[in-house]
Protein backbone atom coordinates (compact mmCIF):
# COMPACT_ATOMS: atom_id res chain seq x y z
CA UNK A 1 0.00 0.00 0.00
CA UNK A 2 2.74 2.35 0.61
CA UNK A 3 4.65 3.64 -2.51
CA UNK A 4 7.57 4.67 -1.81
CA UNK A 5 7.63 7.32 0.94
CA UNK A 6 4.76 9.33 -0.40
CA UNK A 7 2.39 7.69 1.85
CA UNK A 8 4.48 8.49 5.01
CA UNK A 9 2.77 11.61 5.22
CA UNK A 10 5.01 14.00 2.88
CA UNK A 11 8.16 12.40 4.46
CA UNK A 12 9.47 12.05 0.66
CA UNK A 13 8.89 15.78 0.40
CA UNK A 14 11.02 16.09 3.30
CA UNK A 15 13.56 13.93 1.90
CA UNK A 16 13.97 15.68 -1.01
CA UNK A 17 14.46 18.94 0.72
CA UNK A 18 17.27 17.48 2.89
CA UNK A 19 18.98 16.15 0.21
CA UNK A 20 18.40 19.28 -1.55
CA UNK A 21 19.78 21.26 1.51
CA UNK A 22 23.11 19.14 1.18
CA UNK A 23 23.73 19.64 -2.32
CA UNK A 24 23.74 23.56 -1.78
CA UNK A 25 26.11 23.64 1.15
CA UNK A 26 28.15 21.69 -1.01
CA UNK A 27 27.85 24.24 -3.89
CA UNK A 28 28.46 26.74 -1.52
CA UNK A 29 31.41 25.17 0.12
CA UNK A 30 32.80 24.87 -3.30
CA UNK A 31 32.26 28.86 -4.24
CA UNK A 32 33.54 29.68 -1.12
CA UNK A 33 36.85 27.96 -2.52
CA UNK A 34 36.58 29.26 -5.97
CA UNK A 35 35.99 32.54 -4.59
CA UNK A 36 39.33 32.45 -2.80
CA UNK A 37 40.92 31.69 -6.34
CA UNK A 38 38.94 34.24 -8.60
CA UNK A 39 41.01 37.54 -9.06
CA UNK A 40 40.03 40.80 -10.59
CA UNK A 41 41.90 43.81 -11.35
CA UNK A 42 41.14 47.18 -10.25
CA UNK A 43 42.97 50.11 -11.47
CA UNK A 44 44.10 53.74 -11.68
CA UNK A 45 45.10 56.61 -13.61
CA UNK A 46 44.44 54.94 -17.07
CA UNK A 47 46.16 51.77 -16.03
CA UNK A 48 49.29 53.04 -14.67
CA UNK A 49 48.34 51.40 -11.51
CA UNK A 50 46.76 47.82 -11.30
CA UNK A 51 45.68 46.04 -7.56
CA UNK A 52 45.02 42.51 -7.86
CA UNK A 53 42.72 40.34 -5.50
CA UNK A 54 41.11 37.56 -5.18
CA UNK A 55 36.92 37.82 -4.47
CA UNK A 56 37.23 37.49 -1.39
CA UNK A 57 39.13 40.52 -1.32
CA UNK A 58 42.50 39.43 -0.53
CA UNK A 59 45.44 41.58 -2.56
CA UNK A 60 47.90 39.61 -3.97
CA UNK A 61 49.88 41.79 -6.69
CA UNK A 62 49.86 45.46 -7.72
CA UNK A 63 51.57 46.83 -11.06
CA UNK A 64 52.95 50.68 -11.36
CA UNK A 65 53.70 52.19 -14.20
CA UNK A 66 57.35 53.57 -13.47
CA UNK A 67 56.42 56.42 -15.26
CA UNK A 68 54.31 57.57 -12.31
CA UNK A 69 57.62 57.75 -9.68
CA UNK A 70 58.57 61.55 -9.31
CA UNK A 71 59.39 62.96 -6.81
CA UNK A 72 57.13 66.11 -6.69
CA UNK A 73 54.29 63.73 -7.31
CA UNK A 74 54.35 61.15 -4.25
CA UNK A 75 50.49 62.27 -3.14
CA UNK A 76 49.73 61.39 -6.77
CA UNK A 77 51.33 58.13 -6.52
CA UNK A 78 49.79 57.46 -3.42
CA UNK A 79 46.14 58.64 -4.40
CA UNK A 80 46.49 56.41 -7.24
CA UNK A 81 47.53 53.01 -5.15
CA UNK A 82 44.34 53.74 -3.14
CA UNK A 83 42.11 54.41 -5.70
CA UNK A 84 43.01 50.84 -7.67
CA UNK A 85 42.89 48.83 -4.63
CA UNK A 86 39.86 50.10 -3.74
CA UNK A 87 38.39 49.49 -7.46
CA UNK A 88 40.05 45.71 -7.49
CA UNK A 89 38.02 45.21 -3.86
CA UNK A 90 35.01 46.60 -5.16
CA UNK A 91 35.37 44.60 -8.28
CA UNK A 92 35.67 41.20 -5.97
CA UNK A 93 32.71 42.41 -4.18
CA UNK A 94 30.40 42.79 -7.20
CA UNK A 95 31.88 39.55 -8.84
CA UNK A 96 31.54 37.33 -5.69
CA UNK A 97 27.88 38.91 -5.29
CA UNK A 98 27.18 37.99 -9.30
CA UNK A 99 28.66 34.12 -8.64
CA UNK A 100 26.50 34.17 -5.72
CA UNK A 101 23.68 35.09 -7.45
CA UNK A 102 24.29 32.18 -10.36
CA UNK A 103 23.85 29.92 -7.67
CA UNK A 104 20.99 30.99 -5.91
CA UNK A 105 19.25 31.97 -9.01
CA UNK A 106 19.78 28.00 -10.32
CA UNK A 107 18.62 26.74 -7.03
CA UNK A 108 15.14 28.53 -8.07
CA UNK A 109 16.02 30.68 -5.08
CA UNK A 110 15.65 34.91 -5.32
CA UNK A 111 18.53 36.12 -6.91
CA UNK A 112 19.54 38.65 -4.51
CA UNK A 113 18.99 36.36 -1.57
CA UNK A 114 21.90 37.35 1.15
CA UNK A 115 23.60 33.56 2.40
CA UNK A 116 26.43 33.26 4.66
CA UNK A 117 29.23 34.18 2.46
Amino acid sequence: MLKGLGGLGGLGDMAKMMKAAQEVQGKMAQLQEDLQTMTVTGESGAGLVKAVCTCKGELKSLDIDPSIFNADDKEVVEDLILAAIKDAQAKATEKAQAEMGKLTEGMGLPKDMKLPF
